[in-house]
């Protein structure tokens, strides 16, 4: 299967491809921003070029859904959708708190039952959160993205207030808040990459979670970004 993937929900873009005859994935990791939008269509360019294929060898495109920075969001399901427009290919939405998850899981090299809360900064003082429990490989290789099991709700709060049961807690909020996640212990600073997306995305896709480009939307948590004066004056 050939996979696009798009990561923009935190301050670094990760864009990788990878083929269907078990080669090493080609990515790009680059900080976001204001010009990510501009550079995105580029570096998916370059990479299918790198990887031999072309647009029309896709198979799907997944993103990261988020929740994060909402330009991010927008922009990686705005190019999400338009190249599945144009391609009639299906897209695959994966919650950016998740491929936290699997970013820390990988990278410890966990492949049984692992329980990670994830973490990642919202600013506004806040943090978005999740916990996900690994239940172990179900497949013949690491693609098995229907190990990971959901064990609680997307939401926000403040870091302090995040209680969880969990082996490990992962993200980008410690480097942020600091001492107020003196509890969050023991954490692994880790990002939603798109290589992690392309772990999760083969068995979701085989499970049906594909959808069409109409329907694929970013995942916001907050709605509403900026404070009225009142709310502002309030202690």
């Amino acid at each position: 299967m050939h996979l696009l993937a798009i990561e923009t929900s935190t301050p670094t873009q990760f864009v990788a491809v990878q083929r269907g005859d078990g080669a090493p994935p080609w990515q790009h990791e680059a900080p976001a921003g204001a010009q990510a939008s501009q550079t995105l269509i580029p570096t998916i360019q370059s990479l299918l070029d790198q990887a031999g294929l072309a647009f029309s060898d896709l198979d799907a495109i997944v993103f990261g859904a988020g929740p994060g920075a909402f330009t991010g969001l927008r922009t990686a399901c705005s190019v999400a959708q338009g190249l599945a427009f144009a391609l009639s290919l299906p897209v695959l939405p994966i919650p950016s708190l998740l491929a936290v998850a699997e970013t820390a899981r990988h990278n410890l090299g966990h492949t049984g039952v692992y329980t990670v809360c994830a973490m990642l900064d919202a600013r506004m003082d806040e943090v978005y959160h999740a916990v996900y429990r690994y239940d172990g490989s179900d497949g013949p290789h690491e693609h098995s993205g229907t190990a990971w099991r959901q064990r609680s709700p997307i939401a926000l709060a403040r870091p302090e207030l995040v209680q969880a049961d969990c082996d490990a807690w992962a993200g980008n909020a410690l480097a942020v808040y600091g001492e107020r996640l003196a509890h969050a212990t023991p954490w692994h600073n880790a990002l939603p990459t798109a290589l992690a997306l392309l772990r999760l995305a083969p068995e979701r896709i085989a499970r049906g979670e594909a959808l069409p480009a109409d329907q694929a939307l970013p995942l916001y948590v907050r709605d509403k970004v900026a404070l009225t004066t009142q709310e502002r004056a309030k202690p």
